[in-house]
């Protein structure tokens, strides 16, 4: 098979396991697999695999009694009245979420299949290139459950127990388990992942994991209730530069060269950042920002056109990692 008749392949079938959703949902008393072939015009034996295949994969609620295909109530939310406008901002946004995941992601294909539906043709077409495009990457079925126990934790405010790799950074620390309350989900741009903001019930603080290193994850029977008297993960967030928000906010100060001035005052990187243009065109960008880690990534993307002056310590770490550069391209 061709790459182009792979992905015209995917496209429809991502479609009929849409157009076989609508109709279960149509029936909440069920319908026969022959009654479902002949809606979409395919054979009883492909509409059995698909069925198969969205309760496997997608993860949908499908009963089967007495030769009969339904889907449990709740299986989806109630439906959404968009204007065009609203639903190209919200394909907008998932493109951006494509772009900032490295992960084959099943729900995240089925929302821009269920999005093309209601879009003109114009529109439908890029949601079909993109579909094709992210459906290339090869399936990471760990990383699937773990995020939808996530996601239902989440919602239903359930604590969920985590077996978490801690060894990324220290090759001697061993995998920990951890219950957490979720109170977020937040993807980030920066290192293109999903991370998990939430209460860690063992260090009685909030912590911020990385979804890519959550080995397993288990909902509890616990609940928790919305926290009272904190910071919304939202309105912390706004302290963090990606997703990191629980590390101590620092006053940072970096001066711009003429010659990437005008780039670096285009764009509003933080909601705290003020700008202060020189006379001899350079630019002071100020910003209170938590922690260095994430930041710091970002100024050394800017090579020698970004000099930190402040804090000290955070310019102590981006001058070692430069000179490190350095001394490895000296040749």
């Amino acid at each position: 098979m061709s790459p182009a008749t792979e992905h015209i392949s995917k496209w429809d079938r991502a479609a009929r396991y849409l157009k076989i959703a609508m109709i279960l949902k149509d029936y909440p008393d069920g319908i026969s697999a022959q009654a479902l072939a002949d809606r979409i015009g395919v054979s009883k034996r492909t509409v059995y695999r698909d069925v198969l295949a969205m309760d496997e994969q997608a993860g949908l609620p499908i009963w089967n009694d007495e030769g009969k295909f339904g889907l449990d109530k709740g299986a989806f939310l109630q439906p959404l009245a968009l204007t065009l406008h609203e639903a190209t901002t919200l394909f907008l946004a998932a493109r951006m979420l494509a772009k900032a995941s490295d992960e084959h992601d099943t729900e995240l294909i089925g929302a821009l299949v269920k999005l093309a539906s209601i879009l003109p043709p114009v529109l439908a077409a890029h949601i079909q290139s993109t579909v094709d495009a992210f459906s290339t990457t090869p399936p990471n079925d760990r990383f699937t459950r773990v995020f939808r126990v996530l996601a239902e934790a989440w919602a239903n405010r359930r604590v969920v127990q985590i077996e978490y790799d801690s060894g990324v950074y220290d090759p001697k620390k061993q995998a920990r388990n951890a219950r957490v309350r979720p109170l977020a989900i937040e993807p980030s741009a920066l290192t293109h992942a999903l991370y998990l903001i939430g209460y860690d019930e063992n260090r009685k603080a909030r912590r911020t994991f990385k979804v890519e290193r959550i080995l397993s994850a288990s909902l509890t029977p616990e609940t928790f209730p919305a926290p009272e008297g904190e910071e919304s993960p939202a309105r912390e967030l706004l302290k963090a530069w990606d997703v990191i928000a629980d590390e101590e906010p620092l006053q940072v100060v970096i001066r711009f060269s003429a010659s990437v001035a005008k780039r670096a005052a285009e764009t509003r990187w933080h909601p705290s950042q003020t700008l202060e243009p020189q006379k001899d065109g350079t630019l002071l960008w100020r910003g209170q920002i938590a922690g260095k880690r994430e930041i710091r990534i970002w100024i050394l993307g800017w090579g020698a056109d970004a000099e930190v002056l402040e804090p000290a310590a955070l310019r102590d770490e981006v001058a070692a990692e430069l000179r490190r550069a350095a001394t490895l391209y000296k040749d």
